[in-house]
C-alpha cells in the first residue's frame, strides 16, 4: 500500500470533524512544501542559467564557460 493509500485508509475511520481537520493539515503542508518546490531550481544548470551574469564581473558569461583555478581567489592568511 502506498504512503498516500495508507493516509486515505486512515482517514475514513475518523470522524467528519477530524477528518476535516486532516484534510486541512494536509492543504498546509501542500501549500508550505509544493509551492517552495515549484520555485526552486531543478538542478545546478538551472539554477546557473538564472543567475549568469547576476553575480558580478568575475561570474563567468556563460554557463559552458569551465572555472579553473584561475578564476578562484585567493585565501588570506589568517593570524
Amino acid at each position: 500500500m502506498s504512503l498516500a493509500e495508507n493516509i486515505y485508509h486512515h482517514s475514513r475511520k475518523l470522524p467528519e470533524q477530524a477528518a476535516r481537520e486532516a484534510l486541512d493539515f494536509i492543504q498546509f503542508l501542500e501549500q508550505r512544501y509544493v509551492g517552495k518546490a515549484a520555485t526552486r531550481p531543478e538542478d545546478t544548470e538551472t539554477f546557473l542559467a538564472a543567475v549568469v551574469g547576476t553575480l558580478g564581473d568575475d561570474f563567468p558569461d556563460d554557463i559552458t564557460d569551465d572555472i579553473t583555478d584561475d578564476d578562484l581567489g585567493t585565501d588570506a592568511l589568517l593570524h
